[in-house]
């Protein structure tokens, strides 16, 4: 997991995505991280995930949120998109896609070290492009926000 969280470090400004089926690879500047989705579980946070990153709108987003053993947050194609015009740091994290919000897809499966969730505000339908992954469990995530995928790789 430390190798994935230098990754995370290092790479900030250079992220793609490519949907192939269920499985997704997020192409760092540094490697790449294998992620299966779970459409079973979160089909409509899926299926947001995959339009985004199929329309690329996910490439050049940064990672805007980074807490060491906790996780990687990052899907701010409004102002995270460091190629873009509208690119503003001091705003990463705070916009969202062109998309209406989600409403939210709980389920049982627990944050664990791989997880990619959805980031939302405190209104639970609220998730829309944003999402994170967990570096080491996160129980109290648990049943609060959509679990949408997992890293097999990476």
């Amino acid at each position: 997991m430390k190798r994935f969280i230098s990754f995370v470090f290092v790479l900030l400004l250079s992220t793609q995505l490519f949907a192939e089926e269920n499985i997704m690879i997020l192409k760092l500047k540094d490697g790449e991280v294998k992620i299966k989705l779970f459409p079973d579980i979160a089909p409509n946070h899926v299926k947001r995930f995959k339009t985004l990153a199929d329309s690329n709108q996910y490439d050049g987003v940064v990672f805007h949120r980074v807490i060491d053993g906790f996780m990687a947050q990052t899907g701010d194609v409004r102002y995270g998109n460091s190629t873009s015009e509208n690119f503003d740091l001091a705003k990463a994290g705070t916009g969202d896609s062109d998309y209406p919000n989600l409403k939210a897809e709980f389920s049982d499966t627990p944050h664990e070290r791989g997880t990619l969730s959805m980031a939302r505000s405190n209104n639970p339908d609220s998730a829309n492009s944003q999402f994170f992954i967990c570096f080491e469990s996160a129980p109290h995530l648990d049943r609060q926000y959509t679990v949408f995928g997992k890293v097999t790789k990476g």
